[in-house]
């Protein structure tokens, strides 16, 4: 009797549709990670004053926003409260807030930092509108648009609460 051998043959990788998926996701990848840095917006946390000796400068500026239902609140952490601007229709009157900035900035105008402090039921829509009436005006002069930096070093934080 004869024995009849099976003839072994070296099995193929067919791994044509791997490369393909990798061809695709490579450049998807990417193209998003490029997006999500430029989205990033890099914050700090507000600094413990070290001293009463620092405090009592006569030209220096703690600037804090502070959020509130009803109104902005715009003072300074050692003076006290500068203005206090209300609800413009339902909604935080940010003009006015970007007006008093532009003054604020002319008083002080090597002054860069500001905080901004939000209660927490505060939308994070109306934070980033109130970060950036902070952080910069723009005023159309005509065609032409100019960009003013106000304050840029923004930090957040709690607003102190309020006993009513």
């Amino acid at each position: 009797m004869r024995n009849r051998r099976l003839r072994k043959h070296a099995a193929h990788l067919e791994i044509t549709a791997f490369i393909n998926l990798i061809v695709v996701l490579v450049p998807f990848l990417l193209s998003t990670a490029v997006f999500t840095r430029l989205s990033v917006l890099d914050l700090s946390l507000p600094a413990q004053s070290s001293g009463a000796a620092e405090q009592l400068k006569e030209n220096n500026l703690q600037l804090e926003v502070v959020i509130r239902p009803d109104s902005l609140e715009v003072g300074d952490r050692i003076g006290g409260l500068i203005q206090r601007i209300p609800n413009a229709g339902g909604a935080h009157d940010l003009k006015s807030l970007q007006a008093l900035m532009v003054m604020l900035k002319g008083k002080f105008p090597d002054k860069l930092e500001a905080s901004v402090l939000a209660e927490p039921n505060t939308s994070y829509d109306v934070l980033v509108h109130v970060m950036d009436a902070v952080r910069a005006a723009h005023t159309a002069q005509g065609p032409k648009v100019t960009h003013t930096e106000l304050f840029p070093n923004i930090s957040i934080g709690d607003a102190p609460v309020v006993k009513r």
